[in-house]
């Protein structure tokens, strides 16, 4: 079975070389139309092209065993007198039908309704859409990093997803050049024709056992036969590429999608019954049939809309709004009636001294988005990222709160850590936002703005302009997708100011389930819970994972003998995660870096002065300057890449320059050499020289 297809292959070749029997001729033309129906229907009732990935090389396959009878039946007509088996015959006198003149006028008309409509309309759009596939291809990958750090997603989701942004574009590649394989076979079809009929009918000639009539009418009939069983699964093959290069927004099946999207509009319908009825009027007009398909179109589009707007009534979603606010969590009970009355009570007044670990607040406009009552998905959206970042982190984000702000524009929204604002944004509802990508296929009208996670230039667009605009290579994401990634990437730039004593007790209590003894050991023996917090702090401020909280505790307390030093602990801490930090910020076994040069790091370390605050850097402003210009040319390179900026450099100096540039570039991350491991490829960018 694993060799069914090589084999069959090979008898394709073979067919054309060795003569074939009428009877087994037959066998294959019955063969070939079979195949090319099978094709054209499942081509129909797929739903993304990348099911029937092996579409191509089928085409190709199939093209060949077209061929390869054509040849077959060709050496039979013109060695058999135009004998070529019962299909061939009977496909001819059907067309012909005595008239040889109208059978080769239908004949030609079938080959180029193949050539010129169908392979010349699927061709096009299998170019176009390789193309455009490609140019796609970076804003996909923003899209799948988008919903990754978001939590839409987990790294399994979003390599298949990967994998399928490569695959279709390999498919559409492939497509593009298989359909200059149908374009050929259309053109072949005519000249085999041409032989067939001129061939036949000198050689008929030339033997004379026939009359000029019957040479005329015996190939005719054969080479119209021959051509007809060629083009038919040739056409039908056609028809299945050009539903194959089409199916970029389908949702279903052929079948489905032509139902949902027809019935949806009985509008139209409507208008289109009461044309045909209008029609009625032009005398010579055949009256009983179009009274019968406008009357049937107008009843159909009103039975239609009826059931549109019972089904419209009975899914009209209610708002809901308790205490003027929206929580990750029970909703807020109503406040009594007198507030005047509420505070008298003093304990009550504490309740607004108190501060929320994270808040978001909302314009009025963007409720819907958050209120599940109205259909907002937000709440379970902050679900999954929290699963997600804890999965990935070690940390757990605690409840986000919720509230609606009257003191906000209807469409601006914003994020608080600890009572005070971080982040801030806008989003329009009702509209989609359209990333741009490097190199722009064409422009897309919409209002022109910057994506607030990653400050990419961006632009709001209408519904209607959301396929376009997918076409030219934007990355179209909607509003509620904006708002999560920004609230993701905001926290996990600010996850350390949400390391309270209170969490770092439950994480040591969560440690304890499985390594009591240790847990004994370090805390509070070696380092109290509050020096721990200090080194969980420094490992997420620089994005580090503190999930493997038993390496971290065992390094600890490796190092606690020697030196109580917190950042000396750190630096201990993030070389014993070595891997964990190489998985983190590499990418295929490589990482690109920028290092800096050596003489400026020995200016560094004989920069490096102790005081009652700690050890800091004292540079000069102008090597400050300078270091800082160069590193702001060397970010840009890493524009176009996937992968994190980040600096290499030695052990000793790697805190203090980390302390040094955060301030300008808070998103740039600063490794030592120790930290890396072994079986990566460092490729350096670029160098920071003094």
């Amino acid at each position: 079975m694993n060799y069914g297809v090589s084999l069959f292959v090979v008898v394709i070749v073979l067919l054309l070389i060795i003569p074939l029997s009428p009877f087994l001729l037959d066998v294959m033309i019955i063969l070939n139309i079979s195949a090319a129906l099978i094709i054209l229907l499942i081509s129909m009732n797929i739903t993304e092209s990348l099911e029937f990935s092996i579409f191509p090389a089928l085409l190709l396959i199939t093209t060949l065993f077209r061929l390869g009878i054509n040849v077959s039946s060709t050496r039979n007509i013109l060695s058999n007198s135009g004998s070529a088996g019962q299909v061939i015959q009977a496909f001819g006198d059907f067309v012909l039908q005595g008239n040889v003149v109208v059978g080769f006028v239908i004949f030609f008309i079938i080959v180029l309704v193949q050539f010129l409509v169908i392979t010349k309309g699927a061709e096009r759009v299998a170019e176009v859409a390789a193309r455009f596939t490609l140019d796609a291809m970076p804003g996909k990958q923003m899209a799948i990093d988008a919903d990754l750090s978001s939590g839409l997603i987990n790294e399994q989701e979003a390599k298949i997803r990967r994998y399928k942004i490569q695959k279709e574009a390999d498919f559409y590649g492939s497509m593009d050049g298989a359909t200059k394989i149908v374009k050929g076979d259309a053109v072949m079809s005519l000249i085999i024709t041409a032989v067939n009929f001129i061939g036949g009918v000198i050689i008929g000639m030339v033997q004379g056992t026939m009359s000029f009539t019957e040479v005329l009418s015996v190939y005719s009939i054969a080479t119209v036969g021959d051509g007809l069983v060629s083009q038919i699964p040739a056409l039908l093959i056609s028809v299945a590429t050009g539903m194959i290069v089409t199916r970029a927004v389908a949702e279903g099946s052929l079948n489905q999608d032509v139902s949902k999207q027809f019935l949806a509009q009985p509008q139209s319908m409507m208008l289109a019954g009461i044309v045909m009825l209008v029609l009625m009027l032009v005398p010579g007009m055949p009256k009983l049939q179009m009274i019968i398909l406008g009357v049937g179109l107008v009843a159909g589009g009103m039975v239609l809309s009826r059931r549109m707007e019972n089904m419209a009534q009975l899914q009209e979603p209610e708002l809901a709004m308790v205490g003027g606010g929206l929580a990750a969590g029970p909703m807020e009970e109503a406040e009594p009636v007198s507030e005047e009355e509420y505070y008298r009570d003093i304990n009550n007044i504490y309740s607004l001294i108190s501060v929320e670990p994270v808040e978001m607040e909302f314009g009025y406009s963007l409720i819907p988005l958050v209120d599940e009552a109205s259909g907002g998905r937000m709440i379970n959206r902050i679900v999954i990222f929290r699963r997600q970042y804890a999965q990935e982190m070690g940390l757990v984000i605690p409840s986000i709160r919720l509230r609606d702000s009257s003191s906000l524009n209807t469409n601006q929204y914003v994020i608080k850590i600890k009572g005070e604002e971080v982040a801030k944004g806008e989003i329009l509802v009702d509209y989609y936002l359209a990333l741009e990508p490097p190199n722009l296929s064409g422009e897309v009208d919409g209002i022109e703005t910057v994506e607030p996670a990653y400050g990419i230039p961006s632009r709001w667009i209408t519904p209607e302009n959301k396929e376009i605009a997918e076409i030219y290579g934007y990355t179209v994401i909607d509003p509620l997708s904006v708002m999560l990634t920004h609230l993701s990437e905001t926290l996990r730039r600010h996850s350390y100011e949400l390391v309270t004593r209170q969490e770092v007790v439950q994480l040591v209590e969560n440690t304890k389930k499985n390594s009591a003894e240790l847990v004994e050991e370090v805390i509070p023996a070696l380092i109290s819970y509050g020096g721990f917090q200090k080194v969980l702090v420094n490992l997420l401020r620089e994005g580090i994972p503190i999930k493997d909280m038993e390496t971290i505790l065992e390094t600890i307390a490796d190092t606690v003998p020697n030196s109580r030093d917190i950042d000396t602990i750190t630096e201990n801490i993030r070389i014993a995660l070595k891997r964990t930090i190489t998985r983190r910020f590499s990418e295929n076994g490589s990482m690109r870096v920028v290092t800096l040069d050596t003489e400026l790091e020995k200016h560094m370390i004989a920069s490096l002065t102790k005081s009652d605050q700690g050890t800091y850097m004292a540079l000069s402003p102008d090597t400050m300057q300078s270091i800082i210009e160069q590193l702001s040319e060397e970010i840009r390179k890493f524009h176009e890449l996937s992968q994190d900026v980040i600096v290499l450099t030695s052990q000793v100096i790697r805190p203090y320059f980390f302390r040094l540039i955060e301030q300008f570039y808070p998103n740039v991350y600063v490794l030592s050499f120790n930290e890396i491991a072994n079986n990566v490829q460092i490729q350096a960018l670029g160098s920071i020289t003094g």
